[in-house]
């Protein structure tokens, strides 16, 4: 078992959904990793997972709450045990969730905070240490144009995205000499998704136009860092598209 394990490469990634996360999956499946995928909810993962083995990878689906430090243990470890070494880490959970500052509850900014900011610190951490004893792997977080200026209406959104880049910065120097490339991608515009097709149609109708970002084309940038050479590693990344305002 050991010596099978060893000779795989995992990805993983944490907020594996419809768009972006199961496109990064789907694009490092292409390359021969194996994909681990995780949301809160197991049930939702199966087409991704069953898509990503219709295609002739491998892939496995675990439903895990990445806010509750058991939970990241046992995964990590569930993995690293039965699958193989997780080469790539992906991070990938956003919560944007917009609220006026004068309304906004004590709760809810917490929870937003503790779902695309804490979070991304107990996953990190749980895979880097174990990165470090093999002396290799790549760390990649989703960010978005909130991490480098808060939007009215947006405070806990842009709180906790500041703070998964500042997270990302820090790890970045601190694990780069242990040759770990960390990076933060700026994700600046609207997704290809069915949250935006249905609640901002009139930016859906931009998509003829390359007008909104394709998940593909997202994903194929994040195969793209993990691929660079160490003595040219990229550490943020800003993905828009053509027409987007910035």
């Amino acid at each position: 078992m050991a010596s099978e394990t060893e000779n795989k490469k995992v990805v993983l990634v944490i907020g594996a959904g419809d768009a972006t996360g199961g496109a990064i999956a789907r694009r490092f499946a292409r390359e021969g990793y194996v994909a681990c995928v995780t949301r809160r909810s197991a049930d939702k993962l199966q087409p991704l997972v069953d898509a990503i083995r219709a295609d002739g990878g491998e892939a496995h689906g675990f439903g895990s709450d990445a806010r509750k430090e058991e939970d990241v243990a046992e995964l990590v470890e569930t993995i690293e045990r039965d699958i193989g070494p997780i080469e790539a880490f992906v991070f990938n959970i956003g919560a944007n969730v917009p609220c006026s500052i004068l309304e906004e509850t004590a709760r809810k900014y917490f929870k937003i905070w503790e779902m695309a900011c804490f979070s991304g610190f107990l996953t990190s951490q749980a895979v880097a240490k174990r990165m470090v004893t093999r002396g290799r792997g790549t760390i990649l977080f989703t960010g978005a144009t909130a991490g480098l200026r808060g939007a009215a209406g947006f405070a806990a959104f842009a709180g906790a995205k500041h703070g998964i880049r500042a997270l990302a910065q820090s790890m970045a120097r601190e694990l780069g000499p242990r040759n770990i490339h960390v990076a933060h991608v700026v994700v600046d515009g609207a997704i290809d998704t069915e949250f935006i097709r249905e609640s901002f149609p009139e930016r859906y109708a931009l998509k003829d136009q390359d007008g909104i970002l394709a998940p593909e084309h997202i994903a194929e940038n994040y195969w793209y860092l993990h691929s660079q050479p160490r003595d040219a590693w990229t550490f943020e990344l800003d993905l828009r598209p053509w027409m987007e305002k910035w």
